[in-house]
Parts: structure tokens; sequence; C-alpha cells
């Protein structure tokens, strides 16, 4: 019942009117802070709903909505966990992080540590985190292709994943992070206006009763679909797995570098705090509906066809749309989908681009020279196009993978390597550049390692390699082992380092993430 021309048409709408809005407002880009943050011109309201629609991706429109219409409660908890992630972003992170850096998570972490081994590491664990992020979200289009737009084979599946990074390049080349920001605005309006039409549209459908819609729930997939357990709690180990999932969500989004470098584009502390009141509102409200949205694809569509879809439960909000609009309803979430994808693939390799260009290129490579610093641009703009074209790469060679996987693995990689140490170094007089590095490289190195032989990659029938087996940790993320060992490792490289930690530097760094005070000397800029 799908129509693939009118599906690809509206999509093309969607790219030709972001396209026009990046054209335009990519004028005046000449400096770091226009390329790397806007020039610092985004209010907190229009911050906060470019952060919603970074954070908002394909895995959490298509996946959670999924995993409640198949797995009901149990699936929800992906919901919760998203949401009160925010609340760490914003009581421990936010308004420090505007104060103390300029442009990256790695200026917060090198205040007052040796610039070069803490540099370096920082953008490691960034270019890891984005990489495999855009990983997840290239896939995540691979897949939507087969589905919504009648594409299969993998040159067809291939070719779309090139569009999609092509687009990506473009969007930062042209637009920076200006451009890329209204892109995510632009995402997020559509996104959760889609979102919300089509809730209204399944509460109408039982009479805007949730407990109707809830006993349609219980009447086609059973009270299961109602009660904890269906998906986890049926063993010990799988109680203590979502334990660690739930760890990983809730501290790895205040760690994840293109979240972190959102709040470099308002020009205040308070902006930035208003940022996350205005994203905390937005993606709550969206999360909220991944419940209708995913109990009314449970009621009306049912798990049993949903699963036995080309995509499985990443089906869920298709069929939806299916069912309740017909084509037309389809095409536009489509849309909504692929705009989703790219909102974010492009927010991340502004992010990777810049964590080159000015980590390492300029303050590692070039000791932070003013013609290295003129020309850091230049550098943002060749490294976004490799990372496009290694991410369009990857997208391909690892089409049909285990897309949960790479998500899981950046968030399990952003909550292990850099949350402990943004907080170490915020908060903790004594901490030291070896304290700093123990704990991002154990912490990346950990999650690596715990990931590489779980069950996710082999060892079972829907591990990424099912013919092999190798997984010796039983956990399917790591998160509950590699956090706690990454403040572990911080604390033992500080106690056991002989290097004095600079108490000069911390007291300027505390009075700054504080108060805002001297903030221009960090920024070059007012704070």
């Amino acid at each position: 019942m799908s129509s693939p021309l009118l599906n690809i048409g509206i999509f093309a709408v969607f790219v030709v009117i972001t396209l026009v809005v990046v054209f335009r407002v990519s004028r005046g880009l000449g400096t770091a802070t226009d390329f790397f943050t806007a020039g610092r011109s985004f209010t907190g309201r229009q911050n906060g709903i470019a952060i919603a629609g970074d954070y908002l991706s394909a895995a959490a429109f298509l996946g959670i909505t999924g995993a409640v219409a198949v797995y009901g409660y149990d699936g929800f908890l992906y919901s919760i966990g998203f949401l009160v992630a925010w609340l760490v972003a914003l009581l421990l992170v936010a308004e420090l992080l505007r104060n103390t850096g300029r442009f990256t998570m790695a200026d917060v972490l090198s205040f007052r540590m040796r610039q070069g081994p803490v540099r370096t590491a920082a953008a490691i664990s960034t270019l890891a985190v984005t990489f495999f992020y855009l990983l997840a979200q290239m896939n995540g289009a691979g897949g939507l292709v087969a589905l919504l737009l009648g594409v299969t084979g993998g040159v067809g599946q291939a070719l779309v994943v090139s569009v999609v990074g092509v687009l990506m390049i473009v969007y930062v080349l042209v637009g920076g992070m200006k451009g890329t920001t209204w892109v995510q605005i632009i995402k997020a309006v559509t996104l959760i206006a889609g979102a919300f039409v089509m809730s209204v549209w399944v509460l109408a459908r039982h009479g805007f009763d949730f407990s109707a819609l809830l006993g349609a729930v219980a009447d086609r997939g059973g009270d299961a679909m109602l009660a904890p357990g269906k998906q986890y709690g049926a063993t010990a180990l799988s109680r203590v797995d979502v334990l660690s999932l739930g760890l990983t969500l809730v501290l790895g989004t205040a760690g994840l570098p293109h979240v972190l470098m959102r709040f470099y584009t308002v020009p205040s502390a308070k902006e930035a705090r208003r940022s996350v009141l205005w994203a905390i509102g937005l993606i709550g409200g969206f999360l909220l509906m991944t419940a209708v949205l995913g109990y009314g694809a449970a009621a009306l569509v049912g798990a049993d066809r949903i699963t036995s879809a080309p995509g499985k439960v990443n089906s869920a909000v298709p069929l939806l749309a299916l069912e309740l609009g017909g084509p037309l309803l389809l095409g536009l979430i489509a849309a909504v989908a692929f705009a989703t994808i790219l909102a974010v693939v492009a927010g991340l390799t502004i992010t990777a681009s810049a964590s080159f260009a000015h980590d390492v290129y300029l303050n590692v490579i070039k000791k932070n020279s003013p013609a290295a610093a003129a020309s850091q641009v230049k550098v943002a703009r060749w490294a976004a196009v490799l990372i496009g074209l290694v991410s369009i790469a990857g997208g391909i060679a690892t089409n049909g993978q285990n897309v949960a996987f790479l998500v899981a693995l950046a968030f399990a990689v952003a909550a292990s390597a850099n949350l402990p140490t943004i907080l170490f170094s915020l908060f903790w007089r004594r901490f030291t550049t070896a304290g700093a590095l123990w704990s991002v490289y154990g912490g990346l190195g950990t999650t690596l390692v715990l990931i590489v032989f779980s069950p996710v990659v082999s060892g079972t029938r829907t591990s990424i390699l099912p013919a092999a087996d190798f997984a010796w940790f039983p956990l399917s993320n790591p998160g509950l082992i590699s956090i706690p060992l990454s403040f572990l490792l911080g604390y033992l490289g500080t106690v056991l380092s002989a290097e004095p930690a600079d108490q000069a530097k911390y007291a300027e760094m505390e009075v700054r993430a504080l108060t805002g005070a001297g903030a221009e000397k960090a920024t070059g800029e007012p704070a």
C-alpha cells in the first residue's frame, strides 16, 4: 500500500527546504567562533529546540516506539532513561561547561591539565563516540530505504547511504554550526509535530481514553504487555543487564560530545540553562508520546506483523502511519525519519571536525600558533569531508548490522570515558593529568573490550557474528562495569601520580565555572 515515489518526493521537498535555509544562513562564517558555535548567536529557546533535534535520533523515533509496541512496559524503560538523563546534564554539566570551555569538550578537560596529552585523549574519545553514532545513523538510513522507499538490494541501499553522507557534508561545509542548528530546529519541529498528530489520531481511535487503548493492547497482545518482565526480568542476568543499560543511558547523555558542543552556541550560562529546560520539555513530551504511539501500534498493527516486517521493531511507526492515514501519512513519516537522520549526522560531523581541527590540529600539532588559529576552519572543513567519506564507507560496510549495538556503544563510551573525566575536572581539586588520561583511555578501552566479548557480538542467534562464540562477558551493555571502573581509574591515576595538581588553575576554573566571571578570557567573548 505504500508509494515509494510519494515518499521520495516528500523527502526531496524537505531536502530542498533545508538546503535553501543552510545557504541563506551561511554568510559570515569566516571565524572559528562563527563556524564552530554560530557566533554564540542562538537564544536558549532556539538552542533547546536544536538540542531536541540533535538528541531525538532515528533510534528514539523508530526504535523506542517499536520497543514499546513489541515489549510493552519494558520498552518504555528506554524513554524513561533517555529523559532522566537530562537532569544530569542540567544540574551538573550545562552551565559549568559553557563558562569554562570555548568550542569542544577538550577545552574543559585540558583547562588545568597538560594540553597535549589531555586534548589528544579527549579528541580520540570524541571521534570514537561520533563514529559509532554515525555508523548507527547510516545503518538506520539503509534499513529505512528497504522499508519505506522500496529500494532493495545492497547497491540501492549503498546509494541512499551515500546520498545521506553527501548531504551531511554539504550542510557542514556550507552552513557550519549555524546551518546545522537550523536543520536541527526544522527537524525537531517536524518530528514532534508528526508524533503529536499521530498520537492524537491514535487516541481518537480509542475515544481519547488512554485506558481504552491499554485495554485494546491487552486484548490483542495479552496482559504481559502492560506489566514488567516481557523483555527483561526472565532471569537474574537480564535484570542486571537492564540495570546496566539504564545506567548507561542516564549518564551517557551528559557525555555525548555533539550534545555538549551545543552549549557553546548560546551567549551566556543563563541561556545554556534555558536551553536544557527547553530541551527537557520537548524531549519529555516526545518520549511520552512514544508510549501512545507504541501502544497504538501494538493495538492497531500487532506485534506479530511488526516483527515480521523488513525493519522488525523499527517498522512500528511506519506501519502505524500506514494504518492510520494511508500512503500520504506514511510518506510524511518517512520524510520525518530521514530528516531525523540528516540532522543528527550533520551535528555529529561538525562536532568531530571541530574536535580534530581545534584540539588536535591547533592545540596539539601546531601548539596554538596564530597562523594555525587562522586556518583551523579550513582544516575543519577538510576534516568534515574525510569524516563524511569514512562514515559512508562504514555505513555501507556494516549495512544490516545491529543498530542498537552501535548506539549503545556510543552511549557507553560517552558515559565511561567522557563523563567521569568531566566531573572530576570540574569538581575535584586534586585531579591531575594522569587521572584524566587513566579515566579517558581506561573507560574507552574497557568499554570496547567488554562489548567485543559480549553476547552482542558473538555467542547467540541474534549476535552480530552468530556463527562465532568468544563471549565471556555475560552482559549486553558494559556500563555497569565500565562506568564505575572509569571513576576508579581517574581516582587511582590521580592519587598514584607524583604530579601535583595546579591549585591556582583549579581556583580560576572553579570561579569561572560557577559564576561566569572571567569567562571572556577563555572564550574571547563576553560571558
